[in-house]
C-alpha cells in the first residue's frame, strides 16, 4: 500500500513547484513611507488594459519589481485578475521578500484569485510567522489559502493516481491545518486579536470546510465585536455545524445587533435546533428588524413544526391588510409575506388545513399566479387543488403569462418531492402521473412562451421520463439561446448516448456564433459528460472561438477529460474597449461619480468606487446613459440577501450583448454593497445587486464596484416586479 508522505517532504515539494518556475526581476525594496500618492496614468492604462484583455507578459512582470510600491501593488492585483499561473512565483516571492506591507498584502490577495496550489507554499510559510506579521498581510493570506482550497476541491481534475491522490490529500491537510492555526492562534490573543485576520479567516474556514472546527468557531461567538459575531454565526450556518447552538439561541433573543440576531436564527435552522422553536417563532413575530424576522421563518420552514403554522398565518393575515401603505415598514410587506407562504409550504406537506389553504389562495389571486413561492407552496400543500381548475386553466387561457406558466411548471415539479413512495394506482401515483402529463403538454404547446420553457423543461426532467432526451434534443435548435442552453444542460444529466453527442454536436457551430455565449458553454460542457472521443473532438472546435471563456471552458473540459493540456489556446480576450474608453475609465478614479436610481418604490443613489474596478464602473454608467436600465422589471429579491436587477429578459438571463471582466477587489460586501452578478468568472454585463446584509462569502468572488449612500431604507422597500424608471448617473 502507498505510504502517504512525510510533511516535510511535502512541503519541500511544494516549494520546488513554486520555484520551479523563472523569476523575473526583484521586487524593490523601497519603504512604503518613500512612494508617491498616484499611478501615471500611462501606466495605469497599461496595467488596466492588460487586465481587461487577460493577457499576462514581459511589461507586466517588469511592473511586479517597479521602484514605486504604488505601481508593483497595483501590478500584482492585475496578476491576481488575469489569473495566469505564470505569475505564481513571482508573487509567491514578493510575499515573503517585498519591504512593503501594502505591496506583501496584495500580493497574498492575488495569490488567492489565481487559486494555483503552487501559491500555498509561500502563504504558508509566511503565516508560520506567527505574531511577527503585518496583520492585513496575515489576513489576506489566510483568505488566499482559503480560496486554494476551494478551488482545489471542486474544479474538475482527471482522475489521479493513488500516489497524487495521496499527495493531494495529504497537501489539502497541510492548508486546512494552517487556516485553523491562523484563527486559533488569533483567539488565543484576546487581549490584542486582529480584526481582520478574524473576519477573513471565518471566511477562509467556510470555503475550506476542515473537519472538527466547530468548537472553534463558536468560540468567537463570546466577543463584544458584533460583526466577528455575525460572521461567526454565518459560517457556522453554511457549514451546518451544531457547536454554537447553545449560545445562538441566547443570541437570537438578546443581542443588540439585528444581523448577529439573523444569522442566530439562521444556525438554529440549518442545524435543525428543536429548543430554538420558541425562541424562533418569538423573533418571527416580533422582532423590530424584518431581517431578523424573515431569518425566523425560513429557520422555523426547517424545524418542521406544524405549531407555528397557525401564528404565521396570523402574521400573513395582518401583513396582507398593510400591503397598501408599506412604507411604513422596515421591509415591504409582500417580501415577508412570499416568506411565510413558502414556510407554510414546507410546514404543511400534502396536508389539508382550510385556513393555510385559503391564506395561500389569496396570495395566488394577489401576486396573480407569478410567484414561485406561492405556486410550490400551494402544490405542496394540496397537490389535488393545484392539479385542477380554475388554476390549470389559467395558464391555457390566451394571455397568460410566461411566469405564470414558468411558476406553475416550477409548482408541478414540487409535487415530486411531497408524494414519495405512491403505490401504483393510487391518489399519489394518479397525480404524479397527471402532473407530469401536463408539463409534458406544456412543453410541446406550440403557443408556450419561450421564456417559460427553460423552467418547463427543467420540471418535466425531474420526473426522470423516457423521451426527456427526444425533447431537449429538438429544442438544441430552437431560436432562443437559453432553451438551447437548458436543453444542453439536460442532455448533459442523461447517460451517454450517440443521439445525445450527435445533436450536441450539430448543435454547436450554430452557438458558437451566436451574440451571447450561454447556449455554447452548455453544450460544450455537456459534451465533455459524454466522454467519447468525438464528443471530445467536438470540443476542441471551442479553441477557435473569439469568445475567451469558450476557450477557457474547453481548455478546462479537455484537461478534466485526460485529452490534453490546451492552455496555450486561451490567449487574451479580444476587449470592445479602445485607449479612449479606457482614458475615460481611468479619469474618474480619485473622484466621486454617482447615480440615482429612481424605482416605483422611490430613489436610491449609489456611489461608484472607480479606483477599485474603474471599468465595472464605466460599463455600468455608459449603459445608464443609453437608458438601459430604464423600465426594467426586478426579477429577484431576497429578503436579507439581495435586490437584483439590470436584466432586460426579466427571467435573470439577460444581458447586453457582450460579457465584462471581473474586478475583484478587497472592498467588502457590507450592507449596501452594489455587486456585478455573475454565472462564473469574468461573465459580468448588466446585471447587479444591492446587499441587505454582510455577506461574507461574496467577498472576493464577485466584483464590488459602489455603494448605497442615500435611500437604503427604499432598497429595502424593493421587491420582485417592481420596476427601474430611471438610473441618472451624475460624474459631476
Amino acid at each position: 500500500m502507498m505510504q502517504t508522505p512525510d510533511r516535510k517532504i511535502l512541503s519541500l515539494v511544494i516549494l520546488i513547484a513554486c520555484l520551479s518556475f523563472s523569476v523575473v526581476g526583484q521586487p524593490s525594496r523601497k519603504r512604503a513611507d518613500a512612494r508617491p500618492s498616484a499611478i501615471p496614468p500611462a501606466i495605469l492604462l497599461q496595467i488596466i488594459r492588460a487586465e481587461d484583455e487577460r493577457r499576462w507578459d514581459d511589461s507586466l512582470k517588469k511592473l511586479l519589481a517597479d521602484s514605486d510600491a504604488n505601481v508593483r501593488k497595483r501590478a500584482a492585483l492585475a496578476a491576481g485578475r488575469i489569473g495566469n499561473e505564470g505569475a505564481v512565483p513571482i508573487l509567491a516571492e514578493m510575499l515573503l521578500t517585498d519591504r512593503d506591507n501594502d505591496v506583501r498584502q496584495m500580493t497574498a490577495f492575488a495569490l488567492g484569485e489565481i487559486e494555483s496550489p503552487g501559491g500555498a507554499y509561500a502563504l504558508v510559510e509566511m503565516l508560520k510567522r506567527q505574531g511577527q506579521e503585518d496583520g492585513n498581510v496575515r489576513a489576506r493570506a489566510v483568505e488566499a489559502l482559503g480560496k486554494i482550497v476551494a478551488a482545489m476541491t471542486s474544479s474538475p481534475q482527471p482522475s489521479p493516481d493513488a500516489a497524487t491522490k495521496a499527495i493531494d490529500e495529504d497537501r489539502l491537510d497541510i492548508l486546512r491545518a494552517t487556516i485553523v492555526g491562523a484563527l486559533r492562534f488569533e483567539n488565543d490573543r484576546r487581549s490584542r486579536p486582529d480584526r481582520l485576520t478574524i473576519l477573513l479567516g471565518l471566511t477562509a474556514v467556510l470555503r475550506a470546510k476542515p473537519d472538527g472546527v466547530g468548537k472553534l468557531v463558536a468560540e468567537f461567538l463570546d466577543y463584544s465585536d458584533p460583526r466577528i459575531v455575525a460572521d461567526a454565526l454565518n459560517t457556522l450556518a453554511r457549514l451546518r455545524l451544531k457547536e454554537g447552538n447553545d449560545k445562538a439561541r441566547d443570541l437570537l433573543v438578546k443581542h443588540s445587533d439585528p444581523i448577529v440576531r439573523s444569522n442566530a436564527a439562521r444556525v438554529l435552522g440549518a442545524t435543525e435546533d428543536k429548543q430554538a422553536f420558541d425562541a424562533l417563532l418569538d423573533r418571527a413575530l416580533h422582532d423590530a428588524d424584518s431581517r431578523v424576522g424573515v431569518s425566523a421563518i425560513r429557520a422555523l420552514a426547517s424545524l418542521k413544526d406544524s405549531r407555528a403554522v397557525q401564528p404565521l398565518l396570523e402574521r400573513g393575515d395582518y401583513l396582507l391588510k398593510l400591503t397598501k401603505v408599506s412604507r411604513q415598514f422596515s421591509i415591504e410587506p409582500r417580501n415577508e409575506l412570499l416568506e411565510i407562504v413558502a414556510a407554510l409550504g414546507r410546514l404543511l406537506p400534502n396536508r389539508y388545513d382550510e385556513s393555510a389553504v385559503n391564506f395561500v389562495k389569496r396570495m395566488h389571486q394577489l401576486t396573480n399566479g407569478e410567484a414561485v413561492e406561492v405556486e410550490i407552496a400551494f402544490a405542496r400543500m394540496v397537490p389535488g387543488i393545484f392539479q385542477n381548475d380554475p388554476y390549470r386553466s389559467e395558464v391555457l387561457k390566451r394571455g397568460a403569462t410566461w411566469r405564470q406558466i414558468s411558476r406553475r411548471a416550477q409548482g408541478l415539479a414540487s409535487i415530486r418531492e411531497v408524494i414519495t413512495g405512491a403505490a401504483t394506482g393510487s391518489a399519489g401515483d394518479s397525480a404524479l402521473k397527471i402532473a407530469q402529463a401536463e408539463l409534458r403538454d406544456l412543453l410541446t404547446r406550440p403557443t408556450t412562451p419561450d421564456f417559460a420553457m427553460s423552467d418547463i423543461l427543467e420540471a418535466y426532467n425531474s420526473y426522470k421520463p423516457d423521451d426527456v432526451d427526444g425533447l431537449a434534443r429538438n429544442r438544441l435548435i430552437a431560436t432562443d439561446v437559453i432553451i438551447r442552453a437548458s436543453a444542453a444542460e439536460v442532455l448533459g444529466n442523461q447517460p451517454s448516448s450517440g443521439a445525445n453527442t450527435r445533436a450536441l454536436i450539430d448543435a454547436l457551430p450554430r452557438a458558437l456564433h451566436d451574440a451571447d455565449n450561454d447556449a455554447a458553454l452548455a453544450i460544450l460542457s455537456a459534451l465533455a459528460k459524454q466522454k467519447n472521443r468525438e464528443a471530445n473532438e467536438a470540443i476542441k472546435t471551442g479553441l477557435d472561438s473569439k469568445d475567451h471563456l469558450i476557450r477557457r471552458r474547453a481548455v478546462a473540459l479537455l484537461k478534466a477529460n485526460g485529452v490534453g493540456d490546451f492552455s496555450d489556446r486561451i490567449g487574451t480576450v479580444q476587449t470592445r474597449n479602445t485607449d479612449a474608453d479606457y482614458r475615460r475609465a481611468i479619469a474618474r478614479i480619485g473622484q466621486k461619480p454617482t447615480a440615482t436610481v429612481v424605482t416605483t418604490k422611490g430613489s436610491f443613489t449609489i456611489e461608484f468606487l472607480p479606483g477599485e474596478a474603474t471599468l465595472n464602473v464605466d460599463n455600468f454608467i455608459q449603459l445608464a446613459k443609453k437608458g438601459y436600465f430604464n423600465g426594467q422589471t426586478v426579477p429577484r429579491v431576497v429578503p436579507n440577501f439581495v435586490v437584483q436587477t439590470g436584466d432586460p429578459r426579466g427571467d435573470q438571463n439577460g444581458g447586453p450583448g457582450y460579457t465584462i471582466r471581473c474586478e475583484i477587489n478587497e472592498a467588502p460586501y457590507d450592507r449596501a454593497a452594489v455587486g456585478m452578478a455573475l454565472s462564473g468568472k469574468d461573465t459580468g454585463g448588466s446585471q447587479w445587486f444591492v446587499t441587505h446584509s454582510p455577506q461574507p462569502h461574496l467577498d472576493g468572488g464577485y466584483t464590488v464596484f459602489g455603494r448605497v449612500i442615500r435611500g437604503m431604507g427604499i432598497v429595502d422597500q424593493i421587491a420582485r416586479g417592481d420596476h427601474i424608471v430611471r438610473v441618472v448617473a451624475n460624474e459631476r
